[in-house]
């Protein structure tokens, strides 16, 4: 009989028996029609079961049928419990759907190659070393001279390519007020060739194209932005795009599967490096350089080469570096060149978000453990209720791999529906999370395609999710002595002990969540609520842009037109919004060489500080005659760092740029520190200027793009944007809105990443604490079924509830309380691996740790109370007389 019919007959078992059972007769018919006795044919042929068992086991697969047998039973078992199944499944769903999700983000952002050619042998190139603040870190944006200088030197040995930082500007493709946003990035000519990329329409970039500076202002959009822009129109081929001041002609249309560079950005539109403005400068660092190295050519020889090129390349362009002190430029050769691997791409979302990751991957894990191990708590009770049908399906000739693989397979069919339901929690939940990874102005985006990665990594999830919660179920259903079983015999104490032993367990994982939780949260709370200088409530931002310069004297004519718009009750004017930009340079007093710690600088209107009601401590405000060089107000930081604390009233200092050149600047007030670029640093020395620059000849420089900062009252601020936005373009079409915003908002967007780990901390922390507390329900309640004669007795003989309470909770709160003592010792040690997370937070406040301790022990209490009432119940007549 072939495999196929024995494997068929398994699915088909009534024919085969019917079959079977045909056969037999019509031997025995043959046999009384040769004239033997009936009877005796009955006696020879024998059990006509015993018979149809032996021939229908010669006739199928014998541990497919098992398996089947098996499946049925599981699902009846499943069906006839349908509470406690209920429960494990939306345990395990939650839990593996949360790390499916976890998996499918960090695939997404560090794991998953770009859909180029040797992705394999795809690196990058950084700089290790100290920054301005003696603090190690690894930088990765080179300037374009010193990146040439590298290729030629890595010629033969690894094909290097530029690619710019990708960033969002304004662009036009008819008129100048139909602007639009759009992702950009500079790109090396031959990064198309060398990637094997093909164009889906028109042609990519060539070597020939990014050789001259200037020469060729072509563009390359990518595919998604040709689907989501032009709705795959073929006539954009030729039409022509507006960014900045020039002119491009897009020539074609790139590859389907390729979104640039940078996990987390989908690169729209692709320039050549050589139509970059800073192309030829030396103190602009504005790429990153990738090495396709070949496979013969070993990493370090190349390294070591390419560290002397840009050293030397360093060396050189500081040299004349007269207006920068000492010790930053021997900090800046201190940089040691480096080579990372770069198959999935590099960007700075995954360094913003790397750490952040790793430990929402260890929330999620825990979350799964404390899953696992609660589901492992009901299962032994399940197979403790089925103690007598064990015993006899060994009694009958059942052996012990028979017993685990009847309790595994119903065990993997619970982990099965939940991985199912899993993905449907996963399916939804990576989008969620990763659509509250950046500002909403400027979400991030990654692609979440479900592949044979995602489904490895589910499949393997779902197999290890069995193993840790149905493994020791069944090996202890196995071990069951049919004796003692049957005779109804009290269960061994190992069993027992091995349910508390993973109550500990999951009241440590319990803890480590809520004290991560706790961790996350007071960082959201202290940095949210940091004092920031000034009052962000009811500020609009107008970011504006006047392509060829306007005097500072139309600026303010402009803000005299916004200023009347009822709701509107004051207007100033900024280079850009305090928390959106930074500028920078050294500081000398008294015509001393530069300082070695970097100052800050904001042009601001006059009326700008009472605008964002930052108080002025001393002197006065600036007028409309102030200038750049010429007067400035400084904040409390520069006061004490540059001048000592002494009063700088009247005192001059000089802004000293790294070539040396000085302009001499009056101190005219001095006001309290603000939140200048970023929430997460110290305090900075912050020098104000007025918006009117002069140039070296005395003339004024006309600024080319402001904000205007408008305080609004009455009314809600974004309410007044499109009204703002369409007078400011009707009063002098010069004036194009690039962006409306809040100050609130880049204040919010400052917290973007602590406020994800915190809403996500506290789910788990919910989650964790809601599976503990069900795990503790499961196990009092067993261990009160299992000690109903022992309770009734003490009733009987006139045991008050409290001591009931106490023999029945003692053991728990002991367990719970050793679980809770480990849970604080892993939580201590994880503290400085999530330093990099907090702010303003210690971990090691005992505030910290006693929270997460009381809140556990509370959820054990309240986890009680139902078994202990449950025991307080117990009739002691009715025990005695079951006895």
């Amino acid at each position: 009989m072939s495999l196929w019919s024995r494997i068929t007959y398994v699915f088909r078992g009534d024919r085969l028996n019917h079959e079977i059972d045909e056969e037999f007769v019509a031997h025995m018919e043959e046999a009384i029609a040769a004239g033997e006795d009936p009877i005796e044919v009955r006696r020879t042929f024998g059990s006509p079961l015993r018979l149809r068992e032996q021939s229908r086991d010669a006739r199928i697969v014998g541990w497919l049928d098992n398996l089947c047998a098996d499946l049925v039973f599981g699902w009846r078992q499943l069906l006839k419990r349908k509470v406690p199944t209920v429960a494990a499944i939306l345990s395990l769903a939650l839990a593996i759907g949360a790390c499916t999700s976890a998996f499918r983000i960090i695939d997404a952002l560090f794991l998953r190659p770009l859909p180029v050619a040797h992705a394999d042998q795809l690196n990058v190139l950084a700089r290790q070393g100290p920054d301005d603040h003696g603090v190690p870190r690894s930088f990765d944006d080179f300037a374009y001279p010193n990146f040439a200088r590298m290729r030629a030197a890595a010629q033969g040995q690894a094909e290097l390519i530029a690619a710019s930082f990708t960033y969002r500007t304004d662009l036009t493709y008819a008129t100048d007020n139909e602007m639009e946003k759009g992702y950009v990035q500079y790109v090396s000519g031959t990064m198309f060739p060398i990637f094997g990329l093909r164009p889906t329409l028109g042609r990519l970039f060539t070597t020939e194209d990014d050789i001259t500076p200037g020469a060729h202002p072509y563009a390359v959009i990518s595919y998604n932005y040709w689907t989501r822009r032009f709705a795959n129109d073929p006539q954009i081929l030729g039409r022509a795009v507006h960014i900045g001041s020039k002119m491009f002609q897009i020539i074609g249309i790139g590859p389907k599967s390729f979104t640039g560079t940078e996990p987390g950005i989908v690169t729209d539109i692709f320039l050549p490096t050589m139509m970059n403005p800073d192309v030829r400068r030396t103190d602009n660092s504005w790429l990153r350089i990738f090495a396709v190295i070949n496979p013969a050519v070993p990493h370090e020889p190349l390294r070591a080469k390419l560290d002397a090129v840009s050293l030397n390349y360093e060396s050189e362009r500081t040299k004349g570096f007269v207006g920068m002190s000492r010790h930053n430029i021997e900090m800046s050769l201190q940089k040691k060149m480096v080579i990372e691997p770069a198959a999935s791409g590099v960007s700075r979302l995954q360094g913003d978000y790397r750490r952040a990751l790793v430990w929402l991957a260890v929330l999620v894990a825990l979350v799964l453990l404390i899953a696992c191990a609660n589901v492992a708590n009901l299962m032994t009770a399940q197979a403790a209720s089925r103690a007598r049908e064990m015993a006899l399906r060994v009694s009958i000739g059942a052996g012990r791999s028979r017993l685990v693989q009847l309790v595994l397979i119903e065990n993997a069919m619970l982990a099965l529906f939940s991985a199912a339901l899993g993905t449907i929690f996963a399916w939804w939940a990576a989008p969620f999370v990763v659509s509250r990874i950046n500002p909403p102005d400027h979400p991030a985006h990654l692609i979440l395609s479900a592949d044979w990665r995602v489904l490895a990594f589910g499949s393997l999830l779902t197999l290890v999710v069995t193993l840790l919660f149905g493994l020791a179920p069944a090996l202890r259903a196995s071990a069951i002595q049919p004796v003692t079983a049957l005779k109804g015999g009290n269960e061994p104490q190992s069993k027992r002990r091995s349910m508390y032993a993973l109550i500990a367990a999951q009241a440590a994982f319990c803890f480590v969540v809520l004290f991560l939780a706790g961790l996350f949260v007071a960082t959201f709370r202290h940095l949210s609520n940091q004092p920031l200088g000034f009052d962000a409530k009811d500020l609009l931002l107008l970011e504006t842009a006047t392509p060829h310069g306007q005097s500072p004297e139309s600026w303010s004519q402009m803000a005299d037109t916004l200023r009347v718009i009822p709701g509107v009750k004051d207007v100033a004017i900024a280079s850009w919004p305090l928390l959106a930009g930074g500028w920078t340079g050294s500081i000398s007093v008294n015509a001393a060489p530069p300082t070695d710690t970097w100052s800050y600088f904001l042009s601001i209107s006059p009326g700008w500080l009472n605008t964002m009601k930052m108080r002025l401590i001393e002197g006065r405000d600036f007028t409309s005659t102030d200038s750049f060089p010429g007067e400035a107000i400084v904040n409390q930081a520069f006061v004490k760092h540059y001048f000592k604390g002494a009063n700088p009233i009247g005192r001059t200092f000089e802004k000293v740029n790294p070539l040396g050149d000085r302009k001499l600047c009056l101190v005219v007030g001095i006001v309290a520190d603000a939140a200048y670029s970023n929430l997460h640093d110290p305090v900075l020395p912050v020098a104000y200027v007025p918006v009117r620059h002069l140039n070296a000849d005395g003339t004024i420089n006309p600024p080319e793009s402001g904000t205007f900062v408008v305080r609004t009252s009455g009314i809600d601020a974004i309410a007044l944007a499109p009204m703002l936005r369409r007078l400011a373009g009707q009063s002098n079409p010069a004036y194009r809105v690039r962006n409306v915003l809040t100050q609130q908002e880049l204040v919010d967007n400052q917290t973007v990443r602590e406020r994800l780990l915190a809403l996500l901390a506290l789910f788990f922390a919910i989650v964790a604490l809601l599976l503990a507390a069900i795990g503790l329900y499961g196990v009092l309640s067993y261990s009160v079924l299992q000690r109903e004669r022992e309770i009734g007795i003490r009733i009987a003989v006139g045991a008050r509830i409290g001591s009931i309470a106490r023999l029945v909770t003692a053991q728990i709160f002991v367990t719970v309380s050793i679980g809770a003592a480990a849970g604080v010792a892993f939580g201590i040690l994880s503290v400085r691996y999530v330093q990099a997370l907090l702010f303003g937070v210690k971990g090691t406040d005992p505030s910290m740790l006693i929270a997460p301790t009381l809140v556990l022990l509370a959820a054990a209490l309240l986890a009680a109370l139902p078994a202990v009432l449950r025991a307080a119940r117990i009739d002691p007549s009715i025990m005695l007389r079951a006895d």
